[in-house]
């Protein structure tokens, strides 16, 4: 890794071969490069393991059985290019410098953008290799705290779960939803039953919500944001409200810095158009009846539930299948010419 060092240009890392090059003209990882490599990170002890140990690691985080051999074969590519081992090594030290701060923004954790197809199966699977070579350091955290080891196993599958989305929207192996996955990994995100929370604080918009109908909370305050994993079963009430009794029990025991005393979503399922699109008692009304939502935004945003609900946004309408109430409802609904938007809510714990 000696080959590649921080430069005023670019000059310095050009010499570091074909790699540095591949990425330094790729518009989507050039200022990622550069980033990374002027960032002041703390010194951290990285182990990326290789063959039979990154398998029981893959395997821990619920890689599908037919991607272990392909990943630990990019692992010995990666192992053998200096320019993406020391990438690798400033991103876990980069999580390692975050670990456990709570907020939001490109500023807590590294960046995990997609490598250009010119770095090989390692630039493929290289944000892959980055969580299974800084998970050891999220366990020491979770141990830390106290935080049972079944719960950090749940937390963990949600990079098995970003597998299967990238194979059901592409057709291929691969990972999605990488910056999603940094929440994980920085040790403010559990998985409790059939919901996950991030520990986070409240924006201004939402904050003021909050504070303006007397709520607990406002701008800056601790609070939940709620996600709703996929492939995890239906959306009942019963599962729901197990999950969050749950976390209040969970946060309060494991992370003392705070009360949290709201909890907010920031998802397509709370478009309050869904409720005029399925039947009163769906599981999906009935979740969204648990905030008190605020006025969407402006802009349309067709594709989540598309993705969401067919795995793809590509399709004509017309091709999409019409089986499940929702599925009817989404295409529907914009069939008709209307569109979807982003909805936010809130309930105090």
């Amino acid at each position: 890794m000696e080959s590649l060092r921080p430069s005023s240009d670019d000059a310095g890392l050009l010499a570091a071969g074909p790699t540095a090059q591949v990425l330094l003209a790729d518009p989507g990882t050039a200022g990622w490069v550069r980033e990374l490599m002027a960032a002041e990170l703390p010194r951290a002890d990285v182990r990326l393991p290789h063959g039979e140990a990154l398998a029981e690691v893959l395997l821990d985080l619920a890689v599908a059985h037919e991607d272990i051999n392909p990943v630990v074969g990019a692992r010995e590519q990666l192992g053998a290019d200096p320019v993406l081992a020391e990438l690798l090594e400033r991103c876990v030290r980069t999580f390692v410098r975050d670990m456990g701060v709570v907020g939001g923004g490109p500023q807590l954790g590294p960046r995990l953008p997609a490598l250009p197809s010119g770095t090989g199966p390692a630039g493929h699977w290289f944000a892959l290799l980055v969580f299974a070579a800084t998970v050891r350091h999220t366990l020491a955290f979770h141990l830390r705290r106290g935080i049972p080891a079944e719960v950090s196993r749940r937390t963990f599958a949600d990079v098995g779960r970003q597998c299967a989305v990238h194979y059901r929207r592409h057709g291929t192996p691969g990972i999605v939803n990488t910056s999603w996955l940094t929440r994980h990994f920085r040790g403010v995100l559990y998985h409790l039953g059939r919901l996950q929370y991030e520990r986070t604080r409240l924006g201004g918009r939402t904050g003021r919500a909050v504070a303006e109908a007397g709520g607990p909370a406002g701008p800056g305050d601790l609070s939940l944001n709620v996600h709703i994993p996929d492939f995890s079963g239906p959306l009942t009430p019963v599962a729901c409200d197990e999950s969050v009794e749950r976390a209040r029990a969970f946060f309060a025991r494991h992370f003392s810095d705070g009360p949290h005393t709201v909890a907010t979503c920031h998802s397509w399922l709370l478009d309050p158009q869904l409720a005029e699109r399925l039947p009163a008692g769906s599981n999906i009304v009935r979740f969204q009846r648990r905030f008190r939502l605020l006025p969407v935004g402006e802009a349309p945003d067709d594709d989540a539930p598309l993705r969401f609900v067919f795995g793809t946004s590509d399709r004509p309408l017309s091709d999409l299948p019409r089986v499940t109430a929702l599925q009817r409802a989404v295409t529907d609904h914009l069939m008709s010419g209307g569109h979807w938007y982003g909805g936010t809510g809130w309930f105090a714990l």
